[in-house]
């Protein structure tokens, strides 16, 4: 029932297949009679659902993938999909947030974040960014100095756009370009493929539903559930005897 993750799911596919359209490269090695094409080099920046996506789809592309992550713990998923782990090498307070997030860094450690990352950007050609800390700005990654490193034609596809995106130069559904570098800020990319979006997120209600009504059809509204306490602003529950629900099929 968690429809975060299942967007965010389908927006990290979705994000790789918008960036491959930018490139003027192509995503996997190719051999032919008029010669070679090296495979383009890609990183997420960010371990969670949309990131990992993003690397699978890259990866099946053909691409040389890459992830970034402040959290150790992410290394073994990054690496379960094929890619390489990369960490900052510059000594960080712990990174590991509530609810699987990474934790706001201070703004000092954020800079020194962005200069351990700038050399690995460097020779990336698709960069997907998409960290996220629940209910503040999205934090800086890429910065005006580090986009002044990046190789003209790279891409970035930022998916924090809508809270404020991890690029410097990110602009909410708009594509901007940076002396030759391309980013794009969408912030409806489940949109893109709806059919799935929409079944999926389809599944995420019907879910809550069973959740909320249990086996014998009865709505329960119980404000200490861990599901349903957030749902209701951990207010009392509600007494729904006098007033029973209308199940419609």
């Amino acid at each position: 029932m968690d429809v975060l993750s299942s967007q965010a799911a389908i927006a990290g596919y979705a994000a790789v297949l918008e960036g491959a359209r930018s490139l003027n490269v192509m995503l996997p090695m190719l051999t032919t009679a008029a010669g070679s094409i090296k495979p383009a080099r890609m990183i997420a920046l960010g371990a969670g659902v949309a990131g990992l996506q993003a690397i699978a789809t890259a990866r099946r592309l053909g691409a040389i993938t890459h992830g970034f992550d402040i959290r150790e713990a992410a290394r073994e998923q990054v690496e379960s999909v094929g890619a390489k782990f990369i960490h900052p090498a510059t000594p960080l307070a712990s990174a590991d947030g509530s609810g699987g997030y990474a934790a706001e860094q201070a703004a000092e450690e954020q800079e020194r974040l962005r200069r351990a990352l700038a050399p690995e950007l460097a020779s990336m050609q698709l960069i997907i960014t998409t960290a996220h800390v629940p209910g503040r700005r999205a934090p800086l990654l890429i910065d005006a100095a580090t986009l002044g490193t990046l190789t003209p034609g790279t891409v970035i596809v930022d998916l924090a756009a809508e809270s404020g995106g991890n690029c410097e130069a990110t602009r909410p559904d708009e594509l901007v370009d940076v002396a030759g570098v391309r980013i794009l800020g969408p912030t409806n990319l489940p949109s893109t493929v709806a059919t799935d979006a929409s079944r999926l997120f389809s599944g995420n209600l019907r879910s809550l539903l069973e959740h909320l009504l249990g086996a014998e059809g009865q709505l329960r509204l119980d404000s200490g559930d861990p599901i349903t306490g957030p749902l209701l602003g951990n207010r009392a529950p509600i007494n729904t005897a006098s007033h029973p629900p209308t199940i419609v099929a």
